[in-house]
């Protein structure tokens, strides 16, 4: 019996002096610290605040390659030799995903007002050098040229009274098609601005925090909107190829300026001559340089070498192609909009009046009165509900 009570007791004690070694020891485990110092001897020390570094030893400049690689491995001649080679290394990644993975510093090349230097060092100056200062001030000239002239002229207006008879310039799949593409570039122009040259107009008021999530969303916004702009501008140079093609009286046209400096009669079918251009060069041309670029940096077409070799070159002849491209297009959308008195009407309900055609399109409104063209071309179905009065084809004209 009393056996037991003192082995009971002593059971307690043990456990209460277990208790309080468990409470208090990771405090004195705290305040004592080893002869090394912590963590066994290895003290934590800022990589910048060691000392010696390896190139203020004795005699480091006049060390050998073979003893350079005992104090610094991978720091010697033949190394970097290697390197700036562009031979690929080793990498673990496979080819076919990673084309480049063992190269860290590209070839030396020299493109166009660049030095010759390692590529990507040569885009970077083709880039900050060129695309963006001059392609900028470009874009600038081009939008003050148009506003001082638009100051100066005013917009082009007709002369006669309108006759309220409609000619439908426009069907509603033509207008759809103009819209998608029109709405595309835009979007495209805006997000290609502000990745451009956002950095000087918006970023000091902005600040890096919104600038990059505005940046963000207009990047993603631009190669997602890229594709649509594309399949758009196939439908579009389908199916107004037939109305641009060339006639000799467009280079009247031609000649004459358009009759945008002085009044004069200047002849034009459908398009004009200054329409053409823009559909030929500025649409066809530059429009396919820019979706194949587009395209190759978007990374969507299969089987092609994306290298940082060819995605150089592929963003400076996108850079130049689409600054060009914007430039003709800025002044498509001034005559489009505020410059032309009727042709934003035109795009929008499809309908022009008689004396708009007669006066800006004289030799497409001669073909619609002699019947080679009609004046509705939706069919009546689709029409059905118009309360316009259509030119109709008068025998004995052109």
């Amino acid at each position: 019996m009393v056996r037991s009570f003192f082995t009971a007791r002593w059971g307690a004690f043990c456990t209460a002096l277990l208790m309080v070694a468990v409470l208090f020891a990771p405090a004195a485990a705290q305040q004592a610290t080893p002869a090394g110092g912590g963590l066994g001897g290895i003290q934590s020390a800022n990589i910048f605040e060691v000392k010696p570094d390896a190139n203020e030893l004795p005699g480091y400049a006049e060390q050998t390659n073979a003893e350079r690689t005992k104090v610094q491995p991978g720091n010697n001649a033949p190394v970097w030799r290697q390197v700036n080679s562009g031979e690929p290394g080793y990498s673990s990644l496979p080819r076919s995903q990673a084309p480049e993975a063992g190269v860290l510093i590209q070839r030396f090349v020299q493109y166009p007002g660049s030095q010759y230097t390692t590529a990507g060092e040569a885009w970077r100056q083709v880039r900050n050098h060129w695309l963006v200062p001059y392609g900028g001030a470009l874009l600038l000239i081009a939008f003050v040229a148009i506003a001082l002239f638009y100051l100066a002229k005013g917009p082009i207006k007709v002369h006669g009274a309108e006759t309220g008879r409609k000619i439908e310039r426009f069907t509603y799949f033509e207008r759809a098609a103009h819209w998608v593409n029109a709405t595309a570039f835009v979007i495209l122009a805006l997000s290609g601005i502000v990745m451009a040259f956002g950095k000087f107009f918006m970023l000091p008021w902005m600040g890096s925090a919104i600038f990059g999530s505005v940046t963000w969303f207009l990047k993603t916004a631009h190669n997602f909107v890229g594709p649509v702009f594309a399949v758009s501008l196939i439908v579009v140079l389908i199916t107004f190829a037939k109305d641009n093609v060339w006639r000799r009286y467009d280079w009247t046209w031609i000649r004459k300026g358009g009759g945008l400096l002085r009044p004069q009669h200047v002849p034009s079918g459908r398009f004009n001559a200054g329409e053409k251009i823009m559909f030929w060069v500025g649409m066809l041309l530059l429009g396919v340089v820019v979706v194949v670029s587009g395209l190759f940096l978007d990374r969507v077409v299969p089987g092609l070498m994306y290298t940082r070799g060819n995605m150089q070159i592929a963003h400076m002849v996108h850079a130049v192609s689409v600054i060009l491209m914007m430039c003709m297009l800025l002044g498509h959308i001034y005559l489009g909009t505020i410059g032309m008195k009727g042709a934003y009407k035109a795009m929008k309900t499809g309908y022009v009046d008689e004396t708009w055609a007669r006066e800006h399109h004289d030799v497409w409104y001669d073909d619609i009165k002699s019947g080679k063209v009609p004046a509705q071309r939706t069919t009546h179905r689709a029409s059905k509900g118009r309360s316009q009065a259509l030119v109709r084809p008068t025998s004995g004209s052109h």
